[in-house]
């Protein structure tokens, strides 16, 4: 056999591909199952980069139009402030305030023209007019509210023909607003003072939320350093505490017009695009969810999935099929063999057909019968070893008088639980038990009797416990009782029924001279050691102090043994 052989054998061994059927099968499957995919791969991705390409365009064209509405808007609002600040009715009374013979009618008659402009334009909360130490001279509200203004205000309006602030939050009515400012000036151009117009974000709000992307995603303005100013939708905190994560803000900003896959402030994965918003450093960012945008790459991708499935199903189908008439009687003689060999000889294959396989059928069931009648002698002969080996282990393990664990086998037993137990950290526990006054009860009825009480007392040990709980004999009248999984409280009630019950059945069964008592003593891994020896000695010295309080009592051990002891 040629090594390339060799190597394919031992592929198609790791793949399970041993038999013909399988490989037939495997073959379709392949060959329906890789077109398909790769076909399916390829139209996914490319209908995912046109589905992000469309959604970009989209998300930009509805950033841009949507930056160039609100631009315009907050250079209307520049404009209106300008203009209010050059009318007559404010130049001319701003210079009378100062005046003290005019000074009140002035004020009145600035007054009354901020109120009714106030009155004609909503979109203003409150228009003051301000001398150059900002300190206002009239206001439209009632009384006149505190600004925010820029810190170089005065170089701005000197610059300039006015300033817009940032945003901030008007804590008298809740709301977000913004201040503009445009200079007053006389007619010889000195700077007379500031008109303010506060304003808010309810224009901007409106043009928001009549974005088409509104519908399915979101669109806000954006502040440099992440907080959301305004947005088409309800915020999840107060006016701008809804922040985006910086290096996200900056990343839009760095790449305006782009689109970029991001987590939003309300941690949902969405595609998104900043253009920024002029004259300000704000950016306007149009997004939607990744879901929604990629929908409908998703219903393609389900249904190239559907499609392959049911391809791969029917497919696999007419493989099986296939193979299975090509394979079958081969089949069925593999099967007849793998039961052989896993021991069942109770095989008599059908002979179909007079061709090579059926001759190697008809081989193979005489083989089988030969089989069958050697294991039958063999078996006799092995049962009856089998039986010996048996009670020998048993032997090996248990108490030749009482027929409870030895003490060899009982050692082995608690290295197994403790390391069980400390690997799984659980608790159990292990209870020593003497009978009271056995020299006395073997110097006064012989050892006979003493025997017979072992055994009864191992007989009452086996009925007070669980079957998971380990009974054995550790040495002449002591016996050691562990309970897996227990805790203290449990193991004391289990104690003190196998204590009572002691009592009970020796002072009623008629072939002792007379009832016993026993003495208990509890541990508990790891709170009184957490290895074999320490947790013996602890229950010993607790046992221990059952004798020396009176017998015939239970006593829980307290700490661990002082005494060092090698670990098990």
């Amino acid at each position: 056999m040629g090594s390339w052989e060799k190597t394919i054998s031992a592929v198609l061994h790791l793949f399970w591909l041993d038999t013909i059927r399988r490989k037939i099968i495997v073959f379709s499957l392949l060959a329906t199952l890789i077109p398909s995919l790769t076909m399916g791969w390829l139209s996914y991705t490319q209908s995912k980069r046109l589905l992000e390409a469309k959604t970009t365009e989209e998300l930009r064209n509805v950033t841009a139009n949507t930056a160039q509405e609100l631009g315009l808007w907050l250079r209307e609002r520049q404009y209106e402030a300008k203009v209010f600040s050059n009318s007559y009715e404010v130049t001319e009374n701003v210079e009378k305030s100062v005046e003290p013979r005019e000074r009140k009618e002035a004020i009145r008659r600035l007054k009354d023209y901020l109120t009714s402009v106030r009155g004609n334009f909503s979109v203003y909360e409150e228009l003051l007019a301000m001398d150059r130490k900002l300190k206002v001279i009239a206001s439209s509200a009632k009384k006149a509210s505190r600004l925010r203004l820029p810190d170089d205000w005065l170089s701005r309006v000197k610059s300039s023909s006015g300033f817009i602030g940032q945003p901030y939050r008007d804590r008298g009515k809740d709301r977000g607003v913004i201040v503009v400012g445009a200079p007053i000036k006389a007619s010889n151009g000195r700077l007379l003072g500031l008109l303010v117009a506060k304003l808010n974000f309810r224009s901007i709000e409106r043009q928001l939320k009549a974005s088409p992307v509104a519908e399915t995603g979101k669109v806000y303005v954006v502040a440099a350093e992440g907080s959301v100013i305004a947005s088409s939708g309800p915020l999840p905190l107060p006016f701008m505490e809804t922040k985006l994560e910086p290096g996200i803000v900056q990343t839009l900003f760095n790449q305006e017009g782009m689109s970029l896959a991001y987590s939003n402030f309300e941690g949902e994965r969405v595609m998104g695009t900043l253009t920024k918003l002029s004259p300000t450093d704000w950016g306007v960012i149009a997004e939607v969810p990744q879901a929604t945008a990629f929908a409908e790459t998703t219903n393609n991708l389900n249904l190239i999935v559907l499609i392959a499935s049911g391809l791969l199903i029917g497919i696999a189908l007419m493989a099986y099929f296939l193979g299975l008439s090509i394979v079958r009687p081969l089949d069925r003689l593999a099967s007849g063999a793998a039961t052989v060999a896993a021991g069942q000889l109770k095989v008599d294959l059908p002979v179909v057909g007079h061709g090579e396989v059926g001759a190697l059928t008809r081989n193979f069931n005489d083989m089988v019968t030969r089989l069958r009648k050697g294991r039958d002698e063999l078996a006799a002969s092995n049962s009856a070893l089998s039986d010996r080996n048996k009670e020998l282990e048993r032997l090996s393990i248990t108490d030749g008088l009482t027929g409870l664990y030895n003490r060899k086998h009982l050692m082995e037993t608690l290295v197994h639980e403790s390391g069980r137990a400390r690997r799984h950290n659980h608790s159990f526990c292990v209870m020593m038990l003497d009978i009271d006054h056995f020299k006395r009860y073997n110097d006064t009825f012989g050892h006979l009797a003493g025997d017979r009480l072992l055994t009864k007392v191992a007989s009452i040990l086996k009925e007070c416990f669980r079957d998971v709980d380990y009974v054995a004999r550790y040495g002449g009248e002591e016996f050691l009782v562990m309970l897996p999984e227990s805790d203290p409280k449990h193991a004391l009630q289990a104690g003190q029924r196998a204590r009572c019950k002691v009592l009970e059945d020796t002072a009623k069964d008629t072939k002792l001279p007379e009832s016993v008592t026993i003495s208990i003593g509890l541990a508990t891994f790891p709170d009184n050691g957490d290895t074999p020896v320490a947790m013996i000695l602890s229950a010993d010295a607790a046992l221990y102090e059952a004798k020396r309080t009176g017998r015939n009592r239970l006593m829980i051990a307290s700490g661990k043994p002082k005494i060092k002891t090698p670990v098990a």
